[in-house]
C-alpha cells in the first residue's frame, strides 16, 4: 500500500494502465413533458402559499408566480441531472467490479461486500481524481441522490424547501454515510493506473 500525504493507495500489480469500462451518462434531463413539470411547479406554489399577500397588481403577482415556477423547474431539472449521473456512476461501478473480477491482476483488490458496496466509494474518488468533466454536476452529490432515490420522483412529490435548500444536504449526507461504512483501511485507486472514457448517451 502506497501512502501519499493523508491518502492511502492500493498497490496495483505490474506497470500497465488498465482500461476501465466506459462511463455512459445522460447529460440532458430525461423529462419528456416540460409543460407538465411547469404545471406541477404552479400547483406547488399554490398549495404551499409561496407568494405572500402584497398590495400589488394582478400582473405583478402573476409575474412573480411565473418567475418562481421557472426557478422551481430549474431546481428540479438540476436534481434530475444529478440523479442521472449518480445512476450512471453506480452502474459503472458494477461494470468495474465485473472487470476487476475477470482479471487475475485486479481480482484481489476489491473486497467482497453486499451491494451497493460502501467500499466502492473508491471508484467515486477515482472519478474525482481523474477530474472527470461533469458539466457542473457534483459527483458525490449525484451518487448520494441515486442512493436516496431509486427513481427520480416527479416534481409534485417535493416540497419547495427540498428543492431550494435541502436536496444538497440530503444527497451529501447519504453519500458520506455510505462512504463512511467502508471498512478500514480506506484506500484509493491510483488514478495514473486506470483509464476512463466518458460517453454522453444524449449525443448521436
Amino acid at each position: 500500500m502506497q501512502i501519499l500525504g493523508d491518502r492511502k493507495f492500493v498497490e496495483v500489480p505490474g506497470q500497465k494502465t488498465h482500461e476501465l469500462p466506459p462511463l455512459l451518462v445522460r447529460t440532458a434531463p430525461g423529462v419528456k413533458r416540460l409543460d407538465k413539470v411547469m404545471n406541477m411547479a404552479n400547483d406547488l406554489i399554490e398549495q404551499e402559499d409561496m407568494i405572500a399577500a402584497f398590495p400589488e397588481t394582478t400582473l405583478d403577482t402573476e409575474r412573480r408566480k411565473m418567475d418562481l415556477a421557472l426557478n422551481l423547474v430549474d431546481q428540479y431539472l438540476g436534481f434530475v441531472r444529478h440523479w442521472q449521473w449518480g445512476d450512471s456512476i453506480l452502474e459503472w461501478i458494477r461494470q468495474c467490479e465485473m472487470t476487476f473480477d475477470s482479471r487475475i491482476d485486479l481480482r484481489n483488490i476489491l473486497r467482497a461486500d453486499v451491494w451497493p458496496h460502501a467500499g466502492r466509494s473508491s471508484f467515486v474518488t477515482l472519478l474525482e481524481d481523474k477530474d472527470v468533466e461533469t458539466g457542473g454536476v457534483s459527483i458525490e452529490k449525484a451518487v448520494g441522490m441515486r442512493l436516496t432515490f431509486r427513481q427520480p420522483p416527479p416534481l409534485r412529490c417535493f416540497s419547495n424547501q427540498f428543492l431550494f435548500y435541502l436536496n444538497s444536504t440530503v444527497a451529501n449526507t447519504a453519500y458520506s454515510t455510505w462512504a463512511g461504512l467502508t471498512p478500514a483501511p480506506i484506500s484509493s485507486l491510483p488514478p495514473e493506473r486506470f483509464a476512463i472514457q466518458i460517453l454522453d448517451m444524449n449525443l448521436d
